[in-house]
């Protein structure tokens, strides 16, 4: 989860976007890596986990990830957990909660709301360092930031 942390604190410092990052793993290994990059790249689908998949599957040369888990700052969106579903990750480590993302300006409680279905996944998503990742969060509060 520090790596997720410390590249989710490399994008809020360059201002891409929120303080989201993510590491793609297979075989105690890192293969991807990404952070939020929404503003920086004016793509509103540049979500951490996203472009962390992206890296990992350019990495490897296959679009499925199979037997790769992904450890990422905040409980993923709906798109970014629709998108390590069709990437075949097998597990979802996050660190702050959809709830937590709110205090920090972002709007993931209004889609989670209209999506639901979370419970159904089981122990595909497991929460882990959750206090280390509300002090980066704490950290993105402090700094000059666009909500969107």
């Amino acid at each position: 989860m520090q790596m997720a942390i410390d590249e989710a604190r490399r994008g809020i410092h360059a201002g891409d976007g929120g303080p989201f990052g993510a590491v793609v793993v297979k075989e105690g290994a890192v293969i991807g890596r990404g952070h939020n990059r929404v503003l920086g790249h004016h793509d509103p689908t540049a979500h951490g986990e996203v472009e962390a998949i992206r890296d990992a599957c350019a990495q490897l040369g296959t679009h499925d990830l199979t037997g790769c888990d992904i450890y990422t700052t905040g409980e993923p969106c709906h798109m970014c957990l629709c998108a390590c579903l069709w990437a075949n990750i097998h597990r979802i480590y996050y660190g702050c909660t959809i709830k937590d993302n709110a205090i920090i300006g972002f709007r993931d409680d209004y889609f989670n709301d209209i999506f639901a279905g979370r419970k159904e996944l089981g122990d595909f998503l497991t929460e882990c360092d959750r206090d280390a990742c509300l002090t980066l969060f704490d950290e993105y509060l402090a700094l000059p930031h666009n909500n969107y």
